[in-house]
This record gives C-alpha cells, sequence and structure tokens, in this order.
C-alpha cells in the first residue's frame, strides 16, 4: 500500500472468535474504525533515507548538507570526516539556532573540541549521533517547534581504481 500525502485512510479491523477473547465474547464480532493521516509538519523535515542519500520532501540529496527548522538549507563542503575544519562548524554557529544535530556519516565521530568552539561561545548545544539517528531527531525536534539545525556528512564512497 503506498500513501498519498494529505490524503485520510481508513482501516477496520474485527475481532471474532478467533481474536483470543474470552468464550463469552466468541459469539459477538465487532468492527473498530481506525483514521490513518501521514504527519504534515510545518517545517522542511527528512521523508526518507538510504545509503548515500536522504530526501528532504519529494527531493534526494546525495551531498552533505545544512538545513534548519527555519527554513535554510545549503550544500556543507565536505565529503569525509577528514574534510571537516572549524569553518564548517562556524557556518553552523551563525545559524543561531538552540541546538545543532551533527549526522557524522555511518559511524558515530565527534568533532575535535576547536572545531565546536564557536557554537560554544554562542551557547548551542551539538548532538553528534550516526546520520540515520540524526533525521529522526531533526524531524521529532523541528516538529515540536523547537529551533534546530541539522549538518549532516553524506561520504562519498571511495572509488576503485581497475
Amino acid at each position: 500500500m503506498s500513501f498519498a500525502w494529505g490524503e485520510t485512510y481508513n482501516l477496520t479491523t474485527f475481532d471474532g472468535p478467533d481474536t483470543g477473547f474470552p468464550h463469552w465474547a466468541a459469539s459477538t464480532t465487532r468492527l473498530f474504525n481506525m483514521k490513518f493521516q501521514p504527519d504534515v509538519l510545518g517545517v522542511q523535515s527528512i521523508s526518507g533515507y538510504g545509503d548515500g542519500w536522504i530526501g528532504v520532501g519529494q527531493e534526494k540529496i546525495s551531498v552533505s548538507f545544512v538545513m534548519s527548522s527555519r527554513g535554510e538549507r545549503f550544500n556543507w563542503n565536505c565529503e569525509a570526516f577528514e574534510d571537516l575544519t572549524p569553518a564548517h562548524f562556524l557556518q553552523l554557529a551563525e545559524l543561531q539556532t538552540e541546538l545543532v544535530i551533527f549526522g557524522s556519516g555511518q559511524k558515530i565521530r565527534f568533532p575535535k573540541p576547536a572545531w565546536i568552539r564557536p557554537l560554544i561561545e554562542r551557547q548551542t548545544g551539538i548532538e553528534t549521533m550516526d546520520v540515520q539517528a540524526a533525521c529522526r531527531t531533526y524531524n521529532i525536534l523541528a516538529g515540536e517547534g523547537r529551533h534546530v539545525a541539522l549538518a549532516l556528512l553524506l561520504e562519498r564512497e571511495p572509488t576503485q581504481s581497475a
């Protein structure tokens, strides 16, 4: 089953003799109606992810990028953790958010203290996690109306020479 944004879907379930209810309830069948609606956030959010890509709405992004719950979004010019510098984190500090969620790639790697100094000086929190956890955390916090930024490091696979 596929879902379309903005639509409501109904699911009807019933309990009957084979549902584990006590014998006195086995002769009756009750119908239960449930309505499902996809979550729609009032901010740009992560709609999906996979190896080497992140979905933002209907767009599929395959480079490192930064986005915030207030609508800013830009490419974050780094292809590997080793490419990161203090200038990358200065860009994050300039967003003046309450929290930066740093997705450090497929595994958790913490930025050097010197890199995050601009965030500390502005009293901006930073949380480091893998990319998938960072996406989920951003959606929850942005959906709550928090002013957060998401910085994702999408590393390129090393090319193999023949």
